[in-house]
């Protein structure tokens, strides 16, 4: 539906797991032998460059209107139904707390809409406090179940991995209203730090089973001669609402559930991965985009 920006033009584009060999950025070898595969470990110039990234997302949608929340990373059984992680997708998760049954009580979130939508659980908001704006950033944690064969090259695809989430609840007529301004936010983030992107669309047989409608975004990864999925925004219109029992009492007095919507505003490692591709120069080195240089303290790496 939208193509924002051109593809850099660059002669041999290495892809993001050279470049960050070449300068140090980020080891494999130390994920895996403190974590196992599908981990990874940042150090020096390339954790600063994640902490420098992290920290942009933040102020760039706090000043869109969300509030920063920093939220715990384990969850109950009872959030995951709630936003419709479980039952469907518990392959996926890493549940702990386990009763004689082997029933996980707890689990590691997948993603923030976990923790964040959920602090509204079992919640009847006046009309009035809507719309509720949120943003946190927290690691992520997925097993990846049914990965295999999949782009799993450097850090494209891990089992812990940090990102940027956006979350809103709206009164039901604004449903989609909102999710074309919550994809603005998300997307914001690309212009500004100049990366060529595009937006689709989910055709309905693609989108979540919970999801009224879905746009990805996709950053361009030259190294890899593709396009990188680094947010998808939905609106659940009032599913995750009912699950959750989150109400809102209207002018008349009745109670009525909002719609929730949520997306990633973004996911770090694929930004990350788009970032040192797309900028870098044919001395080898990475220049850092000008609204990233006061995060960083540096206009270049290398």
């Amino acid at each position: 539906v939208k193509e924002w920006g051109t593809k850099p033009e660059i002669a041999e584009p290495k892809d993001h797991v050279e470049i960050a060999l070449k300068h140090g950025l980020v080891n494999w070898e130390d994920g895996t032998r403190t974590a196992g595969s599908g981990f990874v470990v940042y150090r020096g110039k390339g954790a600063r460059l994640e902490r420098a990234l992290i920290n942009f997302l933040l102020d760039t949608q706090g000043s869109n209107g969300y509030e920063e929340v920093n939220v715990p990373h384990l969850v109950k059984r009872e959030c995951m139904e709630g936003t419709g992680q479980l039952p469907k997708f518990e392959d996926d998760m890493y549940g702990t707390d386990a009763d004689e049954n082997g029933v996980n009580s707890l689990f590691l979130a997948p993603t923030a809409e976990v923790p964040v939508t959920n602090l509204y659980r079992d919640t009847i908001l006046a009309e009035n406090d809507l719309p509720v704006r949120m943003v946190a950033y927290t690691p992520c944690f997925r097993r990846e179940a049914g990965s295999a064969g999949r782009d799993n090259k450097g850090i494209i695809r891990m089992h812990q991995f940090d990102k940027v989430e956006l979350v809103q609840i709206v009164h039901p007529d604004q449903g989609f209203e909102a999710l074309e301004q919550l994809t603005t936010h998300a997307e914001s983030i690309l212009q500004k730090l100049g990366l060529h992107y595009r937006i689709i669309e989910l055709c309905t047989g693609d989108v979540g089973f919970g999801s009224a409608k879905t746009y990805d975004i996709e950053v361009w990864a030259p190294g890899h001669g593709k396009y990188l999925e680094v947010s998808s925004c939905s609106c659940f219109t009032e599913y995750q609402a009912r699950r959750m029992k989150l109400r809102f009492k209207d002018a008349e007095g009745k109670n009525r559930f909002p719609h929730t919507l949520n997306g990633s505003g973004t996911a770090l490692p694929r930004l990350y991965v788009a970032l040192l591709e797309q900028y870098q120069q044919p001395d080898g080195s990475v220049r850092i985009p000008e609204v990233l240089v006061p995060y960083f303290g540096a206009d270049s790496i290398g």
